[in-house]
């Protein structure tokens, strides 16, 4: 083989070694929740929602929405499911606690119509779930006498998974 078809045979194997390099530019990690943490995840919010006498549902969905642990109490309402599915999938869609939107959201306020859309549910329950400032899951609970109750429990849902984030 002759010294410039080596060099180019040598070219050719360096540049298609390098294209997974480049091709990486074009795609994006997302990193989520996984179910084991997920469930993790609804079993701490049920059972601080229990701390509180108050029989709820609890979800989480994955950074796209897509439910990845659900766990209902005994008693909780027939609407409870879809509401807290709704809430961690608002709270994930729209990238704010579901608390915080119902300040931006009242009669007279610019983002008021977003209370209209499909499948957005904005009372307290909803929150995101964060990893190194990337949205790695959303939680909603629904069941309990109001949405602050819910909103609680969705916290204590989230610290305790929180060290299995890092």
């Amino acid at each position: 083989m002759s010294k410039a078809r080596a060099t180019l045979l040598a070219g050719t194997v360096l540049a298609i070694a390098s294209s997974p390099l480049h091709a990486a530019e074009g795609t994006f990690d997302t990193p989520a929740v996984v179910p084991e943490i997920a469930v993790k995840a609804v079993e701490a919010a049920v059972e601080a929602c229990r701390d509180k006498n108050a029989q709820v549902t609890a979800v989480v969905v994955g950074p796209g929405g897509t439910l990845q642990a659900l766990k209902r109490d005994r008693y909780a309402g027939p609407h409870s499911v879809q509401t807290a599915t709704s809430k961690a999938w608002t709270a994930v869609s729209f990238r704010t606690d579901t608390i915080e939107l119902g300040d931006s959201t009242g009669p007279g306020q610019a983002s008021h119509g977003l209370q209209n859309l499909d499948g957005v549910t904005i009372l307290g329950g909803g929150k995101q779930i964060t990893s190194e400032g990337r949205i790695v899951g959303g939680i909603g609970v629904s069941g309990s006498a109001d949405g602050a109750t819910d909103d609680q429990c969705a916290a204590a849902g989230i610290e305790a998974i929180q060290d299995d984030l890092l």
